[in-house]
């Protein structure tokens, strides 16, 4: 939602209003206009100040004066000081930069977001009456908990010194978002003016008060946010003022030996400014930390190309996750196990019983449930994830298209803007997924599940299941900060869409990665599901800092939006059948094959290799994809051609290949000493031999039993990609050739090496590798030439440089040991394989020099 502006009383007339007398209302004075509405005090419609344009000219032009004297006094003292001042500030402990703090701005608040805080204290009619928390509200950047670190202060103090005063007018607004749309902060009303603070350079200019009867392009500039409101444009002066003269006393409280005129003359001499980076998460850049710092930087702008590198990498872990369901028995059967401790039935009721679907009579139904949700949220992720990564191409190629024609003081060209908002209508979309599953997820999740209670349902068989928290438990303070942010999020209501979803989403973010108590309350199905929710509202939260058009797109959004969702329920129309692919005849029969029962699954791939074990994992492999093939037949029943162009579709008629263990052979002493891999040489079939069949049946009919026998293919070049190899030759089968050229290798330390061979590890005579302490996995990635990035939940981006790949790849750093299991990581080596086709031979160890 936009910043609350006042609207132009003339243009409400054109609204439907209550049957009020307007006759005698006088349109320049909204008192009149808004008691004849009913509003004012002790309504939820308060009526802003009146302030003639004589007045907001004095204040602002007084307000610029300061912020200008004090923004060069700042660049001054930096200029000469900064090294300095970081110095000092780095050496002091948290108690000593809270004293400063203190000194500089005596009423500071306390808490992060302290807005948040205020919001949940006050009821909607004491901040219409008044609010008590006014600073809170207009300055929830400035608090102490933040500006304590060691460099949130030197980044603050760098960032506004350096970059004049206008560059931060429209982040400077949208900081006291809570404030406008909860109604705790008024701007003043003057109708009919415009105030311009964008490309004002000077103190005359900065705040510049124009009437819209003394310039035709005034009013149109204020619509197109290119100019603001006199009420905003006057708190954003007012916000501008107090911070620069916080931090300048905050540079004289941290250079106090010199004294004020010494430091204010040129007494120094300019100096270099020192290296300055960021907070990090083990080192490397974090997706959390650099929101929490974004209000103490300049304002970022929109990044298409990082957002198709995280929605690219998004697409394809949900390619990798079906996948891995397809091909990997006990990754299959831990999944279910996780969607199932994870539904609410799982819940007691108040009474302290199970749910009647646990009974034996009724575990089928329990199942279908489990599964069905399972093979729909798979499928129609990757659904959304492709969409929106189409999008975002899309959006990268207009905005080449028309760079000469983007500029701020320009509205933006009609195709461009249309494919923004049509964007935006996807990803909140996109959202409602996530926010769906956390609903149900969370209170059933094994650590916040003693905290709730369920109904106890009138019907055994329904699947509708109503929970709440149960009575009597009091939960601590973090416990209880924790499950607000949560439920924010699932309600999905007012709050949400007062505070933002990016807000709340940050704000959870923090709480988990600075509370080990609210971490352990988190499970890891939860944090993979706000992992999810986390890319949509980064994207949301790239469309919203593409200033200063974002601040026009609810108004543009008016005349374009019964056509976008048009658009969208035309497009979307046949993903719903991907939310049914279990349903119909075949429906117990699916069940049957999928329930994991009486070690249906079993499958002991860590273990070494013995006749037993073998037989136990081929036995594990042929169920799995009779389950598979099972959906896949009644997919193509039910749905026909109607998923066609899908990506599902697009997947399961590509050449991937699942690696299935081939028939146990006896062999002597000797044979079995000399390494691995003639006897672990796996066999390969189709992701789904059914729509592989039906894609390529015109081009030839696949040879089932030359398919159970082909070989495993070894991508034979570095970096690339499996599904861009390519060869002259012909081929009898779909399936790659293998390559004969020469494989290049990774020279690469111990410590990578060794991790290297646990995530490449194939079990023989040899003892299974232990687990890989996650920094170690962070070290080998890096040590390969990617650079790593902490999103948020448990997901780490790897993007790569220095390698001749352009894709990302995204992995879960394990929840909340910090060590990668071997089956785990195992999984990750099939990942890499994949994407890159890398495997075990590929690294060797360095030379020493």
């Amino acid at each position: 939602m936009a910043a609350y502006q006042p609207p132009r009383l003339e243009d409400m007339m054109g609204m439907d209003l209550p049957d009020v007398d307007l006759s005698n209302v006088d349109f320049n004075d909204p008192a009149s206009f808004f008691k004849a509405l009913g509003g004012g005090a002790g309504t939820n419609l308060p009526i802003p100040e009146l302030m003639p344009p004589q007045e907001v000219r004095q204040n602002a032009k007084s307000m610029s004066t300061q912020i200008f004297k004090d923004w060069h006094l700042l660049q001054h003292i930096l200029d000469r000081h900064e090294s300095t001042i970081h110095k000092r500030w780095l050496k002091r402990t948290r108690n000593q930069r809270v004293e400063i703090l203190l000194a500089a701005w005596p009423k500071v608040s306390t808490s992060h977001r302290p807005d948040f805080a205020a919001f949940k204290k006050e009821s909607e009619a004491q901040r219409d009456s008044g609010t008590k928390f006014r600073e809170a509200y207009m300055y929830p950047h400035i608090n102490l908990e933040d500006l304590a670190k060691a460099k949130t202060l030197l980044l603050f103090l760098r960032a506004r010194a350096r970059n004049p005063p206008d560059v931060f007018a429209a982040a400077d607004e949208e900081t006291a978002h809570l404030g406008y749309v909860s109604k705790a902060i008024i701007p003043i009303f003057l109708n009919q003016y415009t105030m311009y603070l964008t490309g004002r350079k000077t103190p005359a200019t900065y705040g510049e008060l124009v009437a819209w009867d003394d310039d035709n392009e005034a009013f149109n500039d204020m619509n197109t946010r290119t100019a603001m409101l006199p009420g905003s444009g006057l708190l954003v002066l007012e916000m501008q003022q107090r911070v620069m003269g916080f931090l300048v006393d905050c540079c004289k409280k941290i250079m106090h030996d010199i004294p004020e005129e010494a430091l204010e003359g040129d007494t120094y001499p300019v100096q270099d400014s020192p290296p300055l980076q960021g907070e990090t998460a083990q080192g490397f850049a974090s997706l959390a930390i650099m929101a929490a710092e974004a209000p103490y930087r300049p304002p970022a702008n929109l990044d298409l190309n990082r957002l198709q590198s995280l929605l690219e990498a998004k697409k394809s872990a949900a390619e990798d996750h079906i996948w891995a369901l397809r091909e990997d028995p006990k990754y299959f059967a831990e999944t279910l196990a996780q969607y199932k401790e994870h539904r609410q039935e799982m819940i007691r009721d108040r009474a302290g019983k199970e749910h009647p679907v646990l009974k034996p009579a009724l575990e089928d139904t329990f199942w279908q449930r489990i599964i069905g949700t399972l093979v729909s949220d798979v499928q129609l992720q990757l659904q959304i994830w492709s969409e929106l990564l189409v999008q975002v191409g899309h959006l990268l190629e207009l905005q080449s298209r028309y760079a000469e024609q983007i500029s701020p003081t320009e509205i933006l060209p009609d195709e461009y803007l249309d494919a923004l908002l049509r964007f935006q209508h996807y990803l909140k979309h996109a959202a409602k997924g996530p926010l769906n599953q956390l609903k149900l997820a969370v209170v059933a999740s094994p650590p916040l599940r003693p905290y709730f209670v369920r109904e106890i349902p009138q019907d055994r068989r329904s699947s509708m299941i109503q929970v709440a928290e149960k009575p009597g438990l009091r939960q601590n303070k973090i416990a209880k900060e924790l499950v607000w942010l949560l439920e924010t999020l699932w309600e999905d209501g007012q709050p949400l869409f007062l505070m933002r979803m990016t807000s709340v989403v940050d704000e959870l973010e923090r709480l988990i990665q600075s509370e080990p108590k609210a971490s352990e309350l988190i499970s890891s199905r939860v944090t993979e599901i706000l992992s999810d929710l986390s890319v949509v509202t980064e994207a949301l939260r790239q469309l919203s800092i593409y200033q200063p058009w974002a601040q026009t797109f609810e108004n543009l959004l008016v005349d374009r939006e019964d056509g976008i969702r048009k658009e969208f329920a035309n497009h979307s129309k046949n993903w719903s059948y991907l939310l049914g692919v279990i349903d119909g005849p075949a429906r117990s029969k699916i069940i049957e094959l999928g329930r994991p029962s009486e070690q249906k699954f079993y499958y002991p791939i860590e273990k070494r290799r013995t006749k037993e074990n073998v037989g136990a994992m081929r036995d594990a492999e042929r169920n799995l994809d009779a389950f598979w093939a099972a959906v896949d037949e009644n997919m193509r029943m039910r749905v026909g051609d109607k998923l066609n162009g899908t990506a599902l579709m697009n997947l399961l008629a590509q050449s991937k290949i699942l690696q299935r263990t081939p028939e146990w052979v006896e062999r002597d002493r000797k044979d079995r000493s000399q390494g691995t891999d003639a006897e672990v040489e796996a066999i390969c079939k189709p992701l789904s031999e059914l729509y592989f069949d039906l894609e390529h049946r015109t081009e030839r009919t696949i040879d089932r039993s030359r398919t159970k026998s082909a070989p495993v293919v070894k991508a034979k070049t570095r970096g690339i990609p499996r599904s861009d190899i390519k060869t002259d030759e012909p081929t009898d089968d779909h399936f790659p050739v293998t390559r004969n050229d020469v494989q290049p290798t990774f020279p690469v330390d111990a410590r990578a090496l060794k991790t290297f061979r646990t995530l490449f590890h194939t079990p023989s005579i040899s003892a299974t590798p232990g687990e890989v302490p996650w920094t170690d996995f962070l070290h080998a990635m890096v040590s390969t030439g990617f650079v790593p990035e902490k999103l948020y939940g448990s997901v780490w981006q790897f993007s790569p440089t220095g390698l001749d790949v352009e894709r990302s790849i995204q992995f879960h750093e394990p929840h909340p040991s910090g060590r990668i299991p071997f089956m785990q990581a195992r999984r990750f080596g099939r990942r890499l394989d994949r994407a890159y086709g890398w495997h075990g031979r590929l690294f060797v160890l360095r030379e020493k020099k």
